[in-house]
C-alpha cells in the first residue's frame, strides 16, 4: 500500500507552486547522523558522485564534509536513487541534513512511490523525521515527510489542487 495518493498531495508536487526545487530537511542531526546517511548511500547501492568545485572526489567522511571553511563553495553530493531522480545533498550545518529533489522528476504514483521510499530509508535509519517544504522554506511549514511514531510518510498540510 502507497504511504501517500497522487490524487491527495499532486498540488504538493506542482513546481509552479511548489517551486521546482523544494526543501527536505531532518533537523535536529549531528555529524553521526549525516554519517549514517552517507554509509546508507553506500549501502543501498545508489549511484553517487561527490564533488568540490570540478574535481569528482570518493565520497569523504560527514566530518571532513562539514568541516569545509565557510568561504568554501558548497560541495554537493549527487544521489541519484533511480534512474532520472536526482537528490541533491548540501553540507550546509552539522545539526541539518539538508537535500534538494527535483518536483519534474517527481509526477505520478510510482515517483511519488519512489520518494516515499526514499525518505522512509533515511528517517528510518535516523530514527528522525524526514520533512518536505516549499523551496525556499525555513522548514517551518512542511507538506509530507516521514513521521517516525507512525514509520511511514505523511501528509503534515492541508492537500490544495492545483
Amino acid at each position: 500500500m502507497a504511504d501517500l495518493l497522487w490524487d491527495d498531495v499532486r498540488g504538493f508536487f506542482d513546481p509552479d507552486l511548489m517551486g521546482a526545487l523544494p526543501d527536505v530537511l531532518v533537523p535536529g542531526a549531528s555529524v553521526e547522523d549525516w554519517q549514517a546517511v552517507l554509509d546508507l548511500v553506500d549501502a543501498s547501492g545508489w549511484k553517487h558522485q561527490y564533488s568540490e568545485g570540478e574535481s569528482v572526489l570518493p565520497m569523504p567522511r560527514a566530518e571532513t564534509a562539514l568541516s569545509r571553511p565557510a568561504d568554501a563553495e558548497c560541495a554537493p553530493l549527487r544521489v541519484w536513487p533511480a534512474v532520472d531522480v536526482l537528490v541533491i545533498f548540501r553540507f550546509h550545518s552539522s545539526d541539518e541534513i539538508d537535500f534538494d529533489v527535483d518536483l519534474r522528476e517527481l509526477q505520478g504514483q510510482a515517483r511519488l512511490d519512489l520518494l516515499c521510499g526514499f525518505l522512509t530509508a533515511i528517517g528510518r535509519r535516523l530514527g528522525k523525521p524526514v520533512l518536505m517544504d516549499a523551496e525556499g522554506g525555513d522548514g517551518s511549514h512542511p507538506v509530507v515527510g516521514f513521521d517516525v511514531e507512525s514509520d511511514r510518510v505523511v501528509l503534515l498540510a492541508e492537500p490544495f489542487a492545483p
